[in-house]
């Protein structure tokens, strides 16, 4: 069994024993922010569902993954699968436009339908409170840990417990990635 399908199995396994203990456990779906269009969306919405949240920019060597991305939500949406794309500037200045420009760009060059959010800090003392949640290491041991650069993505479980986290080089289509979501798939809600 690789390290990660350990982590993800054990990640799955503390929060069904933290939920039937009755401890309330931090959870993604207790946060409020802007979507792309400027209009406020609890991530409540989502829960239930698995999610893969991202931090995307359109001026980065990784930007390509967006088309990824897509096909991963597009494959997986019907069986309770979201990725929510977060725009971020904080590496190099590589996300630089406007909300509008960002949507334009996303939709027309690689046919983006996930969420996409407003523009947040995901990384210093700006650092978006549903971006310090994730990262947080006492939260989430061996998953937690800062974003290192654009196109980092956190795997959520159907609970809202962060699974894993992966970093910029790992592509929507890496085999690592599509065993943790089959894993996660595969847990009930």
């Amino acid at each position: 069994m690789r390290i990660g399908t350990m982590i993800l199995t054990l990640a799955i396994g503390l929060a069904a024993a933290s939920a039937q203990e009755g401890t309330p456990m931090p959870s993604i779906y207790d946060f409020t922010l802007k979507d792309i269009d400027g209009r406020e969306r609890n991530l409540a919405e989502f829960k239930g569902q698995v999610l893969l949240v991202v931090n995307v920019a359109s001026k980065c060597g990784f930007t390509k993954q967006y088309a990824g991305l897509e096909k991963l939500h597009q494959a997986h949406k019907d069986r309770g699968f979201a990725v929510l794309g977060f725009p971020a500037n904080n590496f190099m200045g590589q996300e630089p436009g406007s909300e509008a420009e960002i949507k334009n760009f996303c939709s027309l060059t690689y046919g983006v339908t996930f969420p996409m959010f407003s523009k947040i800090s995901v990384k210093g003392k700006t650092i978006h409170p549903l971006y310090a949640f994730l990262t947080d290491e006492t939260l989430h041991p061996g998953v937690g840990g800062a974003v290192s650069w654009n196109f980092n993505k956190f795997l959520v479980g159907r609970d809202g417990t962060v699974l894993a986290h992966y970093g910029s080089r790992t592509a929507p289509d890496d085999p690592e990635l599509a065993a943790a979501l089959a894993v996660a798939l595969q847990a009930a809600p």
